[in-house]
Parts: C-alpha cells; sequence; structure tokens
C-alpha cells in the first residue's frame, strides 16, 4: 500500500509538473494563422488511414452503378462474415471502416422501415440479416472506427426529385445515426440525378445537387445526431473534408488543408487546397485495391500490388492527406483472398519502411528559436510527441533544424509535421545531408501539413537539416522522421520495343539488377544490368533484382520473345497512333473506331516471310479494358491477294482473365496476318489492342 501511495503520488506531482510547464510555455505561444482545423478533424487527421467496404445489388449484376429496378432477390451473401473484413482492415493496420449502406441503386443494407428496397426483403437471412449491425459490432471487437456511406441520389426512389424524397433521405440519415452507436464519417457521393427506375417511371431526373438537398439543415441534422462526426461532400457544398478530384490514388505535391467556404471548386482547388482558403477542409484520398469499386470476376488479377499502394502511400498520406482504401467485396460475402494478402504485404511494406526513426530523441539544434520560454525549443521535434513543437520567433517564416547522428547514418526518407492546431504554413522547404564533410540537397518540397514524405536515394551522412525558405508565418514543426526504407524486393518488368531493344524495369529505382539472355538463371555474378540493350533473334530474358545490403534478391522474371518486330508494318490504317500495338509497352493500347461495324480486321506486314506457328493478342491493360475482342479469326497471307483461314474461335474467359491470349496451329509461310475480330465483350463495335505478336517455329 505504501508503495502504491508512493507512485500516486509521483503520477500526480509529474500531472501537476506538465501543467506548469505548458502553462509556462503557452504564454508565448504562437497566434493561430488563418483556419485552424476543429477537434473532430484533428480526430480523423490523426486516424490517417481506413477501408471502405462495397457491397450491394450491384456486386450481383456486375455493374458499376446500379439502376435501381435489380431483383432484391439476387442479395444473397451466403459467407457474409463482417469480422472478417474488420480482422483484415486491423491486421492492416487501418483505423476504421466507411460502409456502403446504400449506393445509388437505393437497395439498403439495414431494414430501413421507410423501404421496402433493403435487406429485409431479400433472402439473405430469410430477411432478417442487418449488414449495418454486423459491421458496427465487428467494428466494435476489433477496435474500429465505424463510417457510413449513404448515397444522397436514389435510382430506385418514385419521389427522388421531388421535395417529399428528401424527408425519406433525412428519415435514413437518422435511422444510420442513431441505431449503430459512434459514426466517425459521414460519406455523401457527388454523383446525383440522372437516368434511373424511380419507381418504374424509366426516366432521366436532374436536381441542382447544390440546392435540393439542403444541406446546411442536412449537416445540422448531422451534427446534432453524432457530435463528433465529419462529413465528406463533394462539389460546391463545403464540409469537413473534401475529394481530390481523381480516384487514382494521389492528392497534389503541394496540398493545402483550406479551401474558400463559397464558390465553385475547379479540380485544381481540389487536387492542391488554396494556399489563402478561408475555411479548413482537408483532402480524403479515395481509391480501390482493384480498377473498380464493386466486384467484378475480370479484376482478380488486377489487384494493387505492394509497389502500386506505397506509391499510393506516398502521394496521400506522404502528401498531408488521409488514404481511404476500398475492398469490393465478393457475391459471397468475404473480401477476396488477393485483396487480403496484398493489403497484408503493403501493412508490413509500411512497417518495414517507417518502424524507426533514426531521428527520436538525438541532438537537434535550430537556426532560431522562439524567444521569451524553453517551451518551443528545436528538441520538441525530435522527441516523439505530437503535443510539443518547435517554434521560431513570430517574425522568422524561414529556418533550419539540424539533426546530429554522430555518425554516419543510412536513410532514404524524410518525414515533416507541422502543428496543424495553430494552422497551415509551410510553402516550401528543402532536405540536407551532411556527407563527407558538406551539405547536399537530398529533396524539395512545398507544403508540410500535418504530414509530409519525401524519398530520395539512400544517403549515408553524419547530419541531417530540414531547411524551410518560405512560410506564410512562424514555422511550428510538432515532429521530423528520418528513416531507412528497405528495397521491396518485387520481380522487375521487361519488355522489348520495336527495334528489339530490351528494357528492364525494377520497382525501387535504387535496385541492382542482374539478368541472363539465354534461359539460364540469374545470379549476382550474372551480366548487371545498365540500361537498354539490343537483342536479336529469339532471347529468353531471366532477371531479378538483388539487395546487396541484405543478399536478398527478388522474384525471377522470366520472358521469352520471338522475333524482332522492326520491319513489321500496320497495312491500311493511317492513325500514326496504331504503332502502340507494335510498340512492345502492355501499358499502351489502339482502339478501333467504334463508328465500324463487326467484324473489323488488323493487318500487319511482317516485312518477309516468316514461319508462323501461332499468335498472341494482349488486350488493352487500362482500367476498363474497352473492346476486348472476345470471336476472332486468323489469316495468313504472303502477298494479300489471298488469304488463308488457320484459325478461329473464341478465347476463353478473356473478360474474366484479360491478359496474354496465345493460339497455336500448324506452321504456315506467311508474310501478312490478319487478326479480324468477330465480337467483343460488351457486344459493341469497339476493339482494342495492346499488342500482336507471333509464335515462329
Amino acid at each position: 500500500m505504501k508503495v502504491l501511495k508512493i507512485v500516486k503520488t509521483s503520477l500526480f506531482t509529474a500531472a501537476l509538473f506538465m501543467i506548469w510547464f505548458n502553462s509556462r510555455a503557452q504564454k508565448n505561444a504562437p497566434a493561430p494563422s488563418g483556419p485552424v482545423p476543429s477537434e473532430n478533424q484533428m480526430r480523423w487527421q490523426e486516424m490517417q488511414y481506413y477501408a471502405f467496404v462495397h457491397l450491394s445489388l450491384n456486386t450481383y449484376t456486375d455493374q458499376s452503378w446500379g439502376y435501381g429496378n435489380e431483383d432484391i432477390n439476387l442479395f444473397n451473401p451466403t459467407a457474409l462474415d463482417s469480422r472478417q473484413w474488420a480482422r483484415i482492415c486491423k491486421n492492416a493496420g487501418m483505423k476504421g471502416i466507411i460502409l456502403i449502406a446504400k449506393h445509388h441503386c437505393g437497395f439498403c443494407l439495414w431494414p430501413s422501415k421507410y423501404t421496402e428496397y433493403s435487406v429485409k426483403n431479400a433472402p439473405w437471412k430469410n430477411g432478417k440479416g442487418d449488414v449495418v449491425r454486423e459491421m458496427a459490432d465487428a467494428c466494435k471487437e476489433y477496435g474500429l472506427k465505424l463510417g457510413i456511406y449513404l448515397s444522397p441520389w436514389d435510382r430506385n426512389r418514385a419521389d427522388y426529385g421531388k421535395p417529399e424524397y428528401i424527408t425519406y433521405f433525412r428519415n435514413q440519415l437518422t435511422e444510420l445515426l442513431t441505431n449503430y452507436g459512434p459514426i466517425f464519417e459521414i460519406w455523401f457521393d457527388g454523383a446525383n440525378g440522372g437516368s434511373g427506375y424511380y419507381g418504374g417511371a424509366n426516366e432521366t431526373r436532374m436536381i441542382d445537387r447544390k440546392t435540393y438537398y439542403d444541406w446546411a439543415n442536412t449537416y445540422k441534422l448531422v451534427r446534432k445526431l453524432q457530435p463528433h462526426i465529419v462529413i465528406w461532400n463533394d462539389g460546391g457544398n463545403r464540409a469537413d473534408l473534401r475529394w481530390v478530384g481523381t480516384e487514382s490514388g494521389s492528392v497534389g505535391d503541394t496540398n493545402w488543408s483550406l479551401l474558400n467556404s463559397t464558390g465553385d471548386v475547379p479540380y485544381n482547388m481540389l487536387h492542391y487546397g488554396v494556399e489563402n482558403g478561408n475555411a479548413w477542409v482537408p483532402a480524403e484520398v479515395n481509391t480501390s485495391i482493384r480498377p473498380e469499386w464493386f466486384y467484378h470476376p475480370s479484376e482478380d488479377k488486377k489487384v494493387k500490388t505492394v509497389p502500386q499502394l506505397m506509391d499510393t502511400y506516398y502521394n496521400s498520406i506522404g502528401h498531408n492527406g488521409n488514404l481511404l482504401l476500398n475492398f469490393p467485396i465478393m457475391p459471397n460475402g468475404l473480401i477476396h483472398l488477393t485483396d487480403e494478402k496484398s493489403v497484408f504485404d503493403f501493412g508490413k511494406a509500411v512497417k518495414a519502411a517507417f518502424s524507426v526513426n533514426l531521428a527520436t530523441n538525438k541532438p537537434a539544434k535550430a537556426s532560431n528559436v522562439r524567444a521569451g520560454s524553453k517551451g518551443f525549443s528545436a528538441g520538441n521535434a525530435t522527441d516523439d510527441d505530437k503535443n510539443t513543437y518547435w517554434a521560431t520567433d513570430d517574425n522568422v517564416k524561414a529556418a533550419s533544424l539540424t539533426i546530429n547522428f554522430d555518425k554516419p547514418t543510412r536513410f532514404n526518407r524524410f518525414l515533416a509535421q507541422e502543428y496543424i492546431r495553430l494552422g497551415q504554413r509551410v510553402k516550401a522547404f528543402t532536405v540536407e545531408g551532411f556527407i563527407n564533410g558538406r551539405w547536399q540537397e537530398l529533396a524539395k518540397g512545398t507544403t508540410i501539413g500535418y504530414k509530409r514524405i519525401v524519398s530520395f536515394p539512400t544517403a549515408m551522412a553524419t547530419k541531417v537539416r530540414l531547411n524551410i525558405t518560405d512560410a506564410k508565418a512562424c514555422l511550428l514543426i510538432s515532429n521530423v522522421g528520418v528513416y531507412y526504407a528497405p528495397q521491396i524486393l518485387a520481380a522487375p518488368g521487361v519488355t522489348r520495343n520495336q527495334a528489339g531493344e530490351i528494357t528492364i524495369t525494377p520497382v525501387d529505382k535504387e535496385s541492382i539488377i542482374y539478368f541472363t539472355t539465354d534461359g539460364s538463371t540469374p545470379g549476382a555474378g550474372s551480366k548487371k544490368y545498365k540500361g537498354p540493350f539490343l537483342a536479336e533473334g529469339k532471347p529468353e530474358i531471366r532477371a531479378i533484382v538483388y539487395d546487396p545490403s541484405t543478399h536478398k534478391s527478388s522474384p525471377e522474371t522470366h520472358e521469352k520473345f520471338d522475333i524482332s518486330k522492326k520491319d513489321w508494318k500496320i497495312v491500311g490504317i493511317g492513325d500514326e497512333k496504331a504503332s502502340a500495338i507494335l510498340d512492345g509497352d502492355p501499358s499502351t493500347a489502339w482502339h478501333q473506331s467504334k463508328d465500324k461495324k463487326m467484324p473489323q480486321d488488323m493487318v500487319i506486314d511482317l516485312g518477309k516471310d516468316e514461319n508462323v506457328a501461332g499468335f498472341r493478342y494482349l488486350p488493352d491493360q487500362s482500367i476498363w479494358n474497352p473492346g476486348i475482342i472476345a470471336g476472332y479469326e486468323f489469316y495468313v497471307s504472303e502477298n494479300t491477294a489471298n488469304w488463308k483461314l488457320v484459325s478461329q474461335g473464341e478465347f476463353p474467359n478473356i473478360k474474366n482473365n484479360p491478359l496474354w491470349q496465345m493460339v497455336k496451329f500448324a506452321r504456315q509461310k506467311a508474310r501478312y496476318i490478319r487478326l479480324r475480330a468477330v465480337k467483343n465483350t460488351e457486344n459493341s463495335n469497339e476493339e482494342g489492342y495492346a499488342e500482336i505478336d507471333i509464335i515462329t517455329e
């Protein structure tokens, strides 16, 4: 008992000291600069990373947006397990989940008493299910915060576009914000108005999305029901958070957490913010782990890789934004194993890069420290305490902070954070390393905000220096971090262009690549890649990425090339962009005109007679994969006057597996080849090609 009393007394004394210390510091604290975040926005900002989950009738119709007349009996996710969703998100390092409670089709994932178009009339759990309730319970179990997406647009409702719909919309909003516990974020989609079922009307209804929903009073209702919530909305309806103008997973390199409270919001304002904006509206970067938001079997092989997700991380969280990453739920009600593995590996990569802050509690010195108090010293930036900060005098808007490692230290990432409770200030900065007795610039940037991360080639330095070269007001830096991020040892990409030049591309620009051209196994003793090189004949390239610091290597890339395309020409098409079909780059594509009817032909002159024993076709690899050829005929000719049909049929499962398609046939002597598109996967007239190749003996 005596020991317990001593401990309690010590804790009480420490608490009193902190109160005294902070009061001393606050006497000379800087004044706020411009708009500042609310407490709700601060809690949201500190979450940094959380999930979307998309599940609706769209999941069963392979659509992006439901029309509003989809059969309610389709909804039957027999294996639905929201605990699986929560477990995956928790293990991936996420802090919350935003559930799509109602998308544009109007189908409700909770048993709303205001509509029959909900789970209460679906076969799932005999109409007794409630996805929102299960999601709320799972979030509580796994220590995650719950968010709700409610589409303002409802393509099922007969009264959409009329004043009475707003009552319906707010009634549903009240259900969601009353019955499921604390909600950290409400998401109102920007898609509003257009064609729809509308209770059987089957017509187009347009509304003024700035005025129709009476957002001011809708927001009052939201804040009354959930006082600690943040509101996301699009367009000119200012809320707490903003869209960044793209769903690709990035916000601007310059990113102010400010907008103007009125007026239109063009892309540059959404993407970069407004330096002198009069409202605090930070950026939320929403993107999906797959190309689209709802599940499509055709995207099972298009799940973002760890390198792609890391790039998203640096361009969202690393650019003063929060990352909202989506999982499309499969028809059975689960997250796909590929998505799960990718996000787990992503979490491991983030942890490997940022688990050790080399600057923590290292000696720090600033070129200027705010006078009159010891509460704003340089050491506050390296003490791992978000509530302390290094500050300069009011008239000092450019200064430097130097961290001393005392010995050569390897690093390639630098992180900085402003004390944004008093506003966002920094306009420009550089990062330098003290290398071999002199300062060298490693990186530079513009805004910092809540968090900014810059990457650069690995440096070995005894000191690192943050130079803030311009700011709106005196400097307030709450945290700096110095990290060594190990290489991501992913298999490199290998391509050969039309001239026969081989390019090997690693994920990490610093990586060392070893390769062979004869099909033998590569290793540290193989050829070291120094740049693109010509390879005649039929090279068989095998390549690895190697990290000499760990002696680890990546999985191997293995590419077998056929004859060079350097003498090939496309016949009968005047569009120079069609050359993308022969450039050897899978990321480029060309499309035949939609105005031409099927069938459509692609004719190629091989330059000389070849022994053709097959062909390969790669459809457009972009997000939407337009014009994927499903049915084909393949012809050969020696003179273009006489054509011989050598193969015809369908590419099996190409819609779900839009990768290289290979067809072999008996050897044919030919100078010309013709790939005829008979039909595509959309039953339209468009044909898309990323690459065409042949197989020779």
